[in-house]
């Protein structure tokens, strides 16, 4: 027996879960992803919006796996002076 989960390297976030409207270095957000996910904690990752373009790096402060969902509060570490595509 098993925990499903899965790893990642960046944060891909849709608006519903708290992709933020406005982007400011130093302030926290929060954000909540479906299913069980690992990721990098208090160190620079690519923040990523639901076309796959790159705006931000983020610090990932406190990671909660809890019912089935993983919540996460991180902090904008660097804005990109130009977004770009992560994935074609």
């Amino acid at each position: 027996m098993g925990m499903p989960c899965e790893v990642n390297s960046i944060l891909k976030l849709k608006p519903s879960q708290g992709y933020p409207y406005q982007l400011e270095k130093g302030k926290r957000y929060s954000a909540q992803k479906e299913g069980y996910r690992i990721v990098p904690i208090d160190v620079p990752i690519p923040l990523v919006d639901e076309g796959w373009f790159a705006h931000a790096d983020i610090k990932i402060h406190k990671l909660v796996w809890e019912n089935g969902v993983t919540s996460m509060d991180f902090e904008i570490d660097r804005i990109y002076e130009s977004p770009f595509l992560t994935k074609a």
